[in-house]
């Protein structure tokens, strides 16, 4: 089977499904000419034309309104944030308006909509462009959030996506578009608020999503060489979450840790670790652990990024500590 790129794969996602159905366009900063702040979008503007890969300004809450407008009348935009650190000044538009439209209508408003684009830590970028907004948007009531941690999975969940009738927070990685991955030619798609498990185990189970599958993996076979087996899970979707494939996944291992760049308050690790001491309580063997981000602002300088994020002697230490061998 083929290797193609992270940013390959949503490129042809996004042109599979704009071939397939004409109301599907690309909307964003630097999208067009440009080829993509990330070239995701490369070579798009030349087989679509400027009608449906269409340049914005520097004005996330302008034109994502104008996707929520068109979505509500029949279009399926996608909508690419430079980063979801901009988002936020957007943000009125995607809880006030595109999650909540078709409630507010008694259902007579779908918002068909995807708001795609990288999330978290990606360098030395400084605090305000290294926030993770997972669990923000997954608070969110009328919004579906997906966190895809290879080219496989983000281009069938990005098809979905976009063939989805509710409003979609799709989040990628910068470090992430780089990285290869198999994909087939032939068409597929992968169902939302579905788990994978990337890896068996009978030990201990490891939760996670995004990038930071890459340090679950990682962990996993560092603790392989300590005859430690560990059953990896990736999440891929944050709301909705596959909860009974965490449950069934403790109910054989007994223990479990979260990993999870993200601030520890209101996280995705900490609604995980409350569902499963409610529905498999008396299977755990020891505390849940989770692995978050320091409670800080990102800082620029590089050493410090290392010590506050998830990373995989942490990842290592909390699994010894579920199994009381630290």
């Amino acid at each position: 089977m083929r290797e193609i790129q992270f940013r390959e794969a949503l490129r042809e996602a996004m042109n599979e499904e704009m071939r397939r159905d004409p109301r599907v366009l690309l909307m964003g900063e630097e999208v067009a000419e440009y080829n993509g702040a990330y070239k995701v979008s490369q070579g798009m503007l030349d087989e679509f034309g400027p009608d449906r890969v269409i340049d914005t300004p520097i004005s996330e809450l302008g034109f994502a309104g104008v996707g929520v407008g068109a979505a509500a009348n029949g279009i399926r935009p996608i909508i690419e944030f430079m980063t979801f650190n901009f988002s936020l000044v957007a943000i009125d538009q995607i809880i006030n308006a595109a999650a909540k439209l078709y409630s507010m209508s008694g259902g007579q408003y779908n918002v068909p909509i995807v708001f795609r684009g990288p999330t978290g830590n990606a360098g030395q970028l400084g605090a305000q462009h290294s926030q993770n907004f997972e669990n923000w948007y997954a608070n969110t009531p009328g919004l579906k959030v997906l966190v895809p941690s290879n080219p496989y999975d983000a281009k069938g969940l990005l098809k979905s996506a976009i063939r989805d009738d509710d409003p979609i927070i799709f989040m990628e990685s910068e470090m992430m578009y780089g990285d290869k991955g198999e994909v087939p030619v032939e068409e597929y798609l992968i169902p939302i608020g579905v788990a994978d498990i990337k890896k068996a185990g009978t030990d201990v189970t490891i939760a996670s999503f995004g990038k930071i599958m890459k340090v679950a993996l990682a962990a996993a076979q560092e603790l392989e060489k300590e005859n430690i087996s560990a059953e990896v899970i990736d999440l891929r979707s944050v709301r909705p979450i596959d909860y009974a494939t965490i449950v069934e996944s403790v109910k054989k291992t007994n223990r479990l840790v979260i990993v999870e760049e993200a601030w520890p308050l209101s996280s995705i690790a900490t609604e995980i670790t409350y569902h499963i001491q409610k529905h498999a309580f008396d299977y755990l063997d020891a505390p849940v652990q989770r692995i978050n981000n320091w409670d800080a602002p990102l800082p620029y300088a590089s050493t410090l990024i290392q010590v506050i994020l998830p990373n995989v002697e942490k990842t290592v230490k909390a699994v010894k500590a579920v199994m009381y061998r630290n």
